[in-house]
């Protein structure tokens, strides 16, 4: 991979302080927390490229906390990660994707994802919090100005209203179709929801009414952010459609004022710098456009990922470095005034994206229904699911290190051909009804035949030449 001149000089002073300081997650939970905010950079402090690995599964969400610069990552693979450096705390709790992360203050944390709840994280006491009430995945979070309350948006078309203090949360109505996004307005009195119903709402606090529809179109909206100072509010909404479309719309008489389209759909990320002076979207096609907001023409528009879409984007606390996450398990951080530089992510096709040709019909079952999960290898890495390494024959739920569902682990299961072609022809809320598995199936008999002799060779010690587990 070419990277900028200076890159392997940041390496080898970044692996330095992460071995120096490198901190077990069986420290203390107070220790960590005085070494990850006195002992180490975070992320961004430089406008140098680097990259942080370790998530298991695809990126969906990164956030930066303008208190401290710290990063958190959302993924696929259940957890959600806190760098400082390139050295992560993992925050595990999640019972399926996390697909939304948010920075509270300097010591909290909020995520949500496809398992319906929100945590709250505390850094400090290693306690969490888990907030329950939506009855469909959570795809956006916001954190009001004065810290006291957390607003989620949910595909079962409601918005959610936690008070950090404690006490019941109050849901909005209004939506017809899934919330994907929600922001509060600098002075608080106000939110913003955006919905595959292809509206922008904004609702009053403090009575919980919807106000008005400031846009509407035929497309479902996936992205928002709201920018530009304005009687201590904002002046205007920018969102990203279905369609591919960024629109710029003004707050205090509703008029579309900008229409970026460059007919690549659909618009997944959006993130706008700490001074607001540019706005940066990301697409499905793995192009990253960053606009300046002052003159309202685009700055920049690159290819950043080869393969898969571009699904989350942040901006560093200083501006200079945009953290970009897609169809890898890895962040990519690129100086904001050098992108072009840089060589893409997600150069290479993970096998879920592999052309069926190049497969065999077992190979491709798995590369469709499993990879993204599981691994086969005997470490297993950060996957949603365990490592089907030596599978056949162990007791479902058993093994060491990987928190099962409560229903996966005390089941009685042993995984053989039997029980795996029952699994997939029943599907998994059938054949295991309450565990964390998503639901699927495979219908075809030669199908799950075929995978599971795939899986027989893939998995097994003897023939892959690995160790015993």
């Amino acid at each position: 991979m070419r990277v900028s001149r200076g890159f392997r000089s940041l390496i080898g002073s970044l692996k330095g302080v992460a071995d120096k300081w490198r901190v077990s997650v069986t420290v203390a939970p107070t220790a960590f927390a005085v070494l990850l905010f006195t002992c180490l950079s975070s992320p961004g402090s430089g406008a140098e490229f680097q990259t942080l690995k370790g998530h298991g599964g695809p990126v969906m969400d990164i956030s930066v906390s303008p208190t401290n610069g710290l990063v958190a990552t959302a993924s696929f693979d259940n957890s959600v990660g806190v760098w400082s450096g390139r050295t992560p705390r993992w925050l595990e709790g999640h019972e399926a994707a996390v697909k939304v992360v948010q920075f509270v203050d300097g010591t909290r944390i909020v995520s949500a994802g496809d398992d319906n709840d929100l945590i709250l994280w505390d850094l400090e006491t290693g306690t969490k919090t888990r907030l329950q009430g939506h009855t469909a995945k959570v795809t956006g979070l916001a954190v009001s100005p004065d810290r006291q309350l957390i607003a989620s948006a949910s595909w079962d078309t409601r918005i959610g209203l936690w008070p950090l203090s404690g006490g019941e949360p109050v849901f909005l109505e209004g939506h017809t179709a899934g919330v994907n996004k929600i922001a509060f307005s600098r002075d608080g009195k106000w939110l913003f929801s955006a919905s595959v119903d292809g509206s922008i709402k904004l609702w009053e606090l403090g009575e919980n009414v919807e106000k008005r529809v400031i846009d509407r179109n035929g497309f479902g909206i996936n992205v928002m952010v709201l920018g530009g100072d304005k009687a201590g509010s904002a002046a205007w909404v920018a969102y990203g459609s279905q369609d591919g479309v960024t629109r710029i719309v003004d707050l205090a008489t509703d008029e579309r004022l900008h229409d970026f389209a460059l007919e690549r759909r659909p618009i997944l990320a959006m993130a706008l710098s700490p001074d607001g002076s540019r706005l940066a979207t990301g697409d499905g096609h793995g192009f990253i456009t960053v606009i300046d907001t002052k003159s309202w023409s685009i700055e920049k528009d690159f290819k950043a990922a080869l393969k898969g879409p571009i699904w989350a984007l942040a901006f560093s606390k200083d501006g200079q470095v945009l953290h970009a996450g897609g169809i890898e398990n890895i962040v990519y951080s690129w100086p904001v005034a050098d992108l072009a530089s840089y060589d893409p992510m997600a150069q290479e096709t993970p096998q879920f994206l592999r052309k069926p040709e190049d497969m065999s019909n077992g190979e491709r079952q798995f590369a469709r229904k499993c990879s993204i999960c599981h691994a086969l290898t005997i470490d297993g890495g950060r996957k949603a699911g365990p490592t089907l390494y030596n599978v056949f024959g162990r007791k479902a739920g058993t093994l060491e290190g990987y928190p099962y569902s409560e229903t996966l682990a005390g089941s009685d299961i042993i995984w053989s051909e039997e029980t795996i072609d029952q699994l997939f022809l029943d599907g998994p809320d059938h054949f295991i009804p309450g565990s964390k598995m998503p639901m699927q199936r495979i219908t075809g008999s030669e199908d799950r035949d075929d995978l599971i002799d795939f899986l027989k060779t893939a998995t097994n010690a003897e023939t892959t030449g690995g160790g015993t587990q």
